[in-house]
Order: structure tokens, then sequence, then C-alpha cells
């Protein structure tokens, strides 16, 4: 991290905050969303409070949800270990990942 962007003096510091920033950016884009649709749902009559609030995935769906909640905690976890100076603060990170998508295919 270049000075230029340390603005508390400490790298694990500032790498916090942005984690803090990024946590509350996804958390309120999503909130606003689910409720968006739970309000949609209940207004057509597609779905009553109960029925969200006694929600079991199945198999699959699960398996849905857990891939998003591993997506979602990688994501968090590449702000703390991302390294570099700021003009390419994630150039190693981007070169795995291109590296494990050349993999995959």
């Amino acid at each position: 991290m270049s000075a230029e962007f340390d603005f508390f003096g400490n790298q694990q510091v500032s790498k916090l905050f942005d984690l803090v920033l990024e946590l509350g950016m996804d958390l309120h884009v999503t909130t606003t969303r689910l409720r968006a649709l739970e309000m949609l749902l209940i207004r057509k009559g597609e779905l009553t409070v109960d029925q969200l609030d006694g929600f079991t995935p199945t198999e699959a769906e699960k398996q849905i949800l857990d891939l998003k909640r591993d997506e979602f905690m990688a994501r968090l976890m590449r702000i703390i270990t991302e390294s570099g100076p700021s003009e390419h603060p994630l150039r190693e990170q981007w070169d795995a990942a291109i590296a494990q998508r050349n993999l995959n295919k």
C-alpha cells in the first residue's frame, strides 16, 4: 500500500477499514434488494411472511447458497490479503485468478 492511501499510518488498520467499508456497502445493497423483493412478493400474494420465515432450502438450493457464501468470503479475504502499491494493489491476486481460470478450462 502506498503512503498516498495509508490514511491511518498503519497498513493493517487501513485493510480493516477497507473491509468494513466493503461489508457495509454489500450489506446495504443486499438488505435493500431483499426488502424490495419481499415487499413485491407479499404485495402480489406470492409469499407470506410465515413462508419466508420458515424457509428450508432443498439440497440444490443449499449448494447455491453455500457457493454464494464462499464467493463472498473470498472477496472479503482478498481485501485483507491484497498486496502491492495502490496503482495495482491486486496484481498478484489477479494473476493467480487468471491462472486458476485457465486451469479450469
